[in-house]
């Protein structure tokens, strides 16, 4: 059964940093464009960034473009997301996902196959 394990979210001060981390399992990881989409209470889950197979190619939302920084590791299947100069409206649950686009420019969910059960981060003002 294929897994993705968010970890990494956490309370923290705006203008401070967290690194996210998605453990992927059971499926060919290097095979897959990999996203991270967030959901913030009251709201529908939004794209956030997303990379390519290779990790050579990346593509931001523009509220989080020069931010935060989406990268992946395929020898230890996990995908990341650096966010830096985190607002209070970064407040949200944050899920990896997977999608068979390797190109990695997946902006919407139903492009995605597999997903994560979500980590939150919340920004404190």
């Amino acid at each position: 059964q294929v897994e993705l394990v968010e970890s990494g979210g956490g309370l923290v001060q705006a203008g401070g940093s967290l690194r996210l981390s998605c453990a992927a399992s059971r499926f060919t990881f290097s095979s897959y464009g990999m996203g991270w989409f967030r959901q913030a209470p009251g709201k529908e889950r939004e794209f956030v960034a997303a990379v390519s197979w290779s990790g050579g190619n990346t593509y931001y939302a523009d509220s989080v473009k020069g931010r935060f920084t989406i990268s992946r590791d395929n020898a230890k299947n996990t995908v990341y997301l650096q966010m830096n100069s985190l607002k209070p409206e970064d407040t949200a649950v944050y899920y990896c996902a997977a999608s068979p686009r390797r190109v990695g420019n997946s902006r919407y969910e139903y492009e995605y196959d597999y997903w994560g059960q979500g980590t939150q981060v919340t920004v404190s003002s």
